[in-house]
């Protein structure tokens, strides 16, 4: 993920960004990011856990193995699936998995969410990050939300074709061929336009270019994606980090999905 500050101000000096207290951007370590999944619909099924002993162990294992950060979502943003559960029940799930995991394993939480009752209830229930696949574009009250707690957020860029609740990309109707660098950059701008008019400050911002999840009907998801990798020196001209990666290599750690961890080994706490 680049850090928010220095995206597209053609800035020279180190572009760095922290997220509850995870320091990210040029110069400094790669941070990895553990994703979980509490609800079923998600594409990868490694990911899933749905049980309290089940979540912990899945945790635990993840900050030993170097999560920096741990971030839980409660229904699938694959853009090839539709999961429309309600926003009461994806709010009961954050709550229920952020609260289990909050304060306990020395590492921030993260709620992946576009909408803002669950996000609300996810920092209610002791998350420090709201993790947002539409880039603020989604609900219009998740932005206010987020500068009024003071905490983290990481903007994703995503097709705005695919943005109908529950529509699947393939079904959306396709939005005209441009360049896939500049429409990320594009789509980014915007959120992080959106991101200061609320009156996020910067330096709580990363924003992530959305591997994955541009699918179009006139090129190949896989080489739009290969596109927006190998535009890194585009990146960097607009100011952006080039630090490492958890789901990116020019992005400040923790945006790009990496597929982590496989499916763990049994799990050595004791059913509850």
């Amino acid at each position: 993920m680049l850090a928010g500050n220095g995206i597209f101000g053609g800035v020279t000096s180190p572009v760095r960004a922290a997220l509850a207290g995870v320091s990210l951007g040029d110069g400094l370590p790669v941070a990895v990011v553990g994703a979980l999944n509490v609800g079923p619909g998600s594409f990868y099924g490694g990911s899933v856990v749905t049980r309290s002993d089940e979540l912990l162990c899945a945790a635990e294992r993840m900050v030993q193995e170097g999560a920096a950060l741990l971030d839980v979502g409660a229904r699938s943003t694959a853009p090839y699936l539709a999961d429309t559960i309600s926003t009461s029940e994806e709010a009961e799930r954050l709550a229920w998995a952020i609260a289990l995991l909050a304060g306990k394993l020395g590492v921030a939480v993260s709620a992946d969410t576009s909408r803002v009752e669950p996000a609300r209830a996810a920092l209610d229930a002791g998350a420090s990050i709201i993790n947002d696949v539409r880039g603020l574009t989604g609900d219009p009250a998740l932005a206010p939300l987020v500068a009024e707690r003071g905490v983290g957020l990481i903007a994703m860029a995503s097709e705005p074709a695919a943005l109908a609740e529950g529509q699947p990309v393939e079904t959306a109707r396709p939005v005209e061929t441009v360049l896939p660098v500049e429409t990320v950059l594009k789509v980014l701008r915007r959120a992080l336009d959106i991101a200061e008019r609320a009156g996020i400050a910067p330096e709580r911002v990363v924003v992530d270019p959305g591997i994955g999840f541009f699918r179009r009907s006139d090129i190949a998801w896989h080489q739009w994606d290969c596109a927006v990798l190998a535009g890194r020196f585009a990146w960097a001209r607009h100011g952006n980090p080039s630090s490492g990666r958890s789901r990116a290599s020019p992005i400040p750690p923790a945006a790009f999905p990496a597929r982590w961890p496989p499916p763990p080994p049994p799990c050595s706490r004791e059913r509850t």
